[in-house]
């Protein structure tokens, strides 16, 4: 088991306070939902703010939070998962090379245009000089760097490691996706997500980190068993197949779940799969959704994570993402299950680490 010791969450609810758990719950009526930020100015010298793109902002200031929560100034290792990258810090790089014709182009947006800047940029800031990893494997980015990271920690190799999800929405790349129908009308309801029964979900966008160690401490807040991928499946029955497995290589049923957290998102296109299983593996088990205030992206697993790993902490399950019963018996157990339009499936299994 790896153990989370540190956490940090910037997000479209007001989550970057560590000591508040989902007590003020933001409602939105748009398609597009976007991260509260924090004062930057915090993190970065007031010269190097105004060059600094925002996705990057957004993980440094991730990173830097999960850091002082769990008392440490420098990681062993970094791993970043994100799906889209710099893509806005891309787009400005190539509109500068057409409006300037190629020549005196600006070096700035050029540097932050690559995926794995985030991590570049928590390497600098915390002096790590040791592995540094990012992965950007569409809707199992985050996965893929979290396997990564509990890899690196049972070889033995490393003490710790500083793992996160970031990826922001913008405007060109929204609007690009909004007219192939992955979004709802611009009057979405967020809180209302789960009811509405239509094509379609709504964009989001996050940065969440995990300080990650091969021991538990005093500031321990929960343990990860296993985290499991797989793609394309044939229907339901191999989704099942694949659930099962999962599990009964750690030694547990499904009736071990207390809570299963799914990536339940709005769009009727897909979101069948997951009424499926309520129904048939998932039938006894309490559940749970998050999409409705963090939105659809890349890492949105990584918002799951965090969600799961607060609930295992603090024994408290919000009312604000129940789907079904009153989760009243203590919780040691949660499955987060989460797909990206039936092609990119995980599976994360969480523990109390008191067990």
């Amino acid at each position: 088991m790896i153990y989370i010791n540190g956490l940090a969450n910037i997000s479209p609810q007001p989550a970057f306070n560590n000591k508040e758990f989902l007590t003020d719950i933001r409602q939105y009526k748009t398609n597009m939902l976007q991260c509260i930020e924090p004062d930057y100015s915090h993190f970065f010298h007031p010269n190097a703010l105004r060059r600094i793109g925002r996705v990057l902002k957004l993980g440094w200031a991730g990173a830097k939070s999960c850091l002082d929560d769990a008392g440490i100034q420098t990681p062993d290792t970094i791993c970043v998962g994100t799906g889209k990258g710099c893509f806005k810090n891309t787009h400005v790089f190539l509109n500068s090379v057409i409006e300037n014709d190629e020549k005196f182009v600006p070096p700035s947006p050029f540097i932050q245009s690559a995926h794995g800047s985030i991590a570049s940029q928590i390497a600098i800031q915390t002096g790590c000089k040791n592995y540094n990893m990012t992965y950007s494997h569409r809707a199992f980015s985050f996965e893929s760097a979290l396997i990564d990271a509990m890899m690196l920690l049972s070889e033995g190799k490393y003490k710790n490691v500083l793992v996160g999800g970031v990826d922001e929405i913008e405007e060109i790349q929204f609007r690009t996706f909004d007219r192939i129908g992955h979004f709802k009308n611009p009057e979405t309801n967020n809180l209302s997500l789960f009811t509405e029964k239509s094509k379609g979900t709504i964009a989001g966008e996050g940065s969440a980190f995990f300080f990650l160690e091969n021991h538990p401490t005093e500031k321990t807040y929960a343990g990860i068993r296993s985290v499991h991928t797989f793609s394309n499946p044939k229907g339901r029955i191999e989704i099942e197949k694949q659930i099962e497995n999962f599990l009964n290589h750690e030694n547990l049923t499904l009736k071990d779940l207390d809570l299963v957290i799914l990536g339940i998102n709005g769009d009727s296109d897909f979101d069948w799969i997951y009424y499926d299983l309520m129904k048939s593996i998932f039938s006894e088990n309490n559940h749970a959704y998050y999409k409705h205030l963090c939105g659809e992206y890349h890492t949105s697993s990584a918002f799951a994570l965090w969600l799961a790993t607060k609930i295992l902490h603090l024994q408290e399950v919000p009312e604000i993402i129940q789907l079904k019963n009153n989760v009243t018996k203590p919780v040691r157990n949660i499955l987060i299950y989460n797909h990206y339009r039936d092609m990119n499936h995980s599976l994360i299994l969480l523990t109390d680490p008191k067990e």
